[in-house]
């Protein structure tokens, strides 16, 4: 199969499975400069599926940078009022949007540390109607990527920038199908693989988990009546789709003061165009009460010194070490990915649907419930083939959930 073809079909998969593009419906696109052709696929095969109008939004790396380097502190607390109230009225209107990750992991490293915590602050509060919209599904969403030169070279360091692009451009389509014969038939039965997982947990309704491995031990309570999702999700018109191009795993959310002990992570996390590896966070009642970080350590006190919410977790998601992303061997430096070959937990915001008749509750409602609030969301790993995880039910009976990083059932 060659590219084009390849590219054509991871486009119809982020239309056609990503988004899941309606009759009449507005697309709005977010991609770099760097890919034009995939942009114009993307524009293609959604109005092919009878889109209304697409609305395409350019970024650059090197703007970014630039920015970053001669702006002020104080320019990134201005707030970013008719982007965010376009977001939140195309959003209102029942749009689609579809996002596409290539920025290079090491984009901002050297910036001031208090500049890319202001401009997270102010963005995320500018966009937090829009959050709600996103988080609890209400609308249509999903994420996918492409390789820019400086996240090829990051993951493949010792090859030639055009061969690293093109070997990056090979696993992207790989992870997410496009290389398959009939991709959207391959994601119809990977969905419904996750949903066995979900539905054996939702069937369990454990009271806690606990993970045991290499600098973890930390349990953590569900909420009564939670939800494991996996796979797809139905936004408010009944339309399914599918957020993450690719996606591994199934999730649900914590109990927002019930997590204690210390978790260490497993992978690097690449947050803000800075590079965060070897930390742990302890908890205490749900509080993140110390944070270390072999690299990147005031960055990370930055993510959970932004609000109150981002002091404790907002996701739990379990995701089998034996996985084609895991399977890959492949450390993608991007979070889209390495969040699905890998366990991992989320720092700040829950999704609202994890909670039964969550998408219908108000921030207080869902926090009643036991659900963290937060202008944060960050993922981050903390799956390896030595992780355990036992499931605690109500009475107190102990189960194995996954037994050296992969599911015990």
């Amino acid at each position: 199969m060659d590219f084009q073809t390849k590219l054509n079909n991871y486009a119809e998969l982020l239309v056609k499975v990503g988004v899941n593009v309606q009759k009449g419906q507005t697309v709005v696109l977010n991609i770099s400069i760097d890919f034009p052709e995939l942009a114009r696929a993307i524009v293609k095969k959604s109005y092919e599926a009878g889109a209304y109008k697409v609305k395409v939004n350019w970024s650059d790396d090197a703007v970014s940078r630039i920015q970053y380097d001669m702006g002020s502190e104080e320019s990134f607390l201005d707030v970013p009022t008719h982007a965010a109230a376009e977001r939140i009225e195309q959003a209102e209107n029942g749009a689609a949007f579809i996002t596409i990750k290539s920025d290079d992991p090491d984009l901002l490293a050297g910036v001031s540390s208090q500049k890319i915590i202001n401009a997270n602050k102010t963005a995320s509060n500018a966009l937090s109607r829009f959050r709600q919209l996103t988080q609890s599904f209400k609308v249509s969403w999903t994420l996918g990527a492409a390789p820019s030169a400086g996240w090829a070279t990051k993951v493949f360091p010792d090859v030639p920038e055009e061969e690293a692009v093109a070997k990056l451009w090979d696993a992207i389509f790989q992870m997410v199908r496009a290389d398959q014969p009939d991709p959207v038939a391959a994601w119809e039965k990977h969905v419904a693989t996750l949903k066995e997982k979900s539905s054996y947990l939702n069937d369990k309704q454990y009271k806690q988990l606990h993970f045991v491995g290499p600098g973890t031990d930390l349990k953590l309570d569900l909420p009564e009546n939670h939800v494991w999702l996996g796979g797809n999700k139905e936004n408010a018109k009944g339309v399914w789709f599918v957020p993450n191009l690719p996606t591994e795993e199934v999730y649900s959310a914590p109990f927002r003061t019930g997590v204690n002990g210390t978790v260490s992570s497993t992978k690097p996390l690449s947050y803000s165009g800075n590079i965060i590896d070897n930390f742990t966070f302890t908890f205490e009642n749900g509080r993140v009460t110390k944070v270390t970080a072999e690299k990147g350590e005031e960055t990370l006190k930055g993510l959970v010194g932004m609000d109150e919410g981002s002091h404790y977790l907002g996701e739990v998601a379990l995701v089998p070490h034996h996985s084609p992303i895991s399977d890959s061997n492949i450390l993608f430096y991007k979070t889209l990915f390495d969040e699905n070959a890998s366990c991992h937990l989320a720092i700040g915001s829950a999704y609202s649907a994890c909670v039964e008749g969550g998408t219908e509750l108000s921030p207080e409602e869902l926090r009643e419930r036991g659900l963290n609030t937060s202008a944060a969301h960050t993922d981050f790993m903390i799956g390896s083939g030595e992780l355990d995880i036992i499931g605690i039910t109500k009475d107190g009976k102990e189960e194995a959930v996954f037994k050296q990083g992969n599911w015990a059932f």
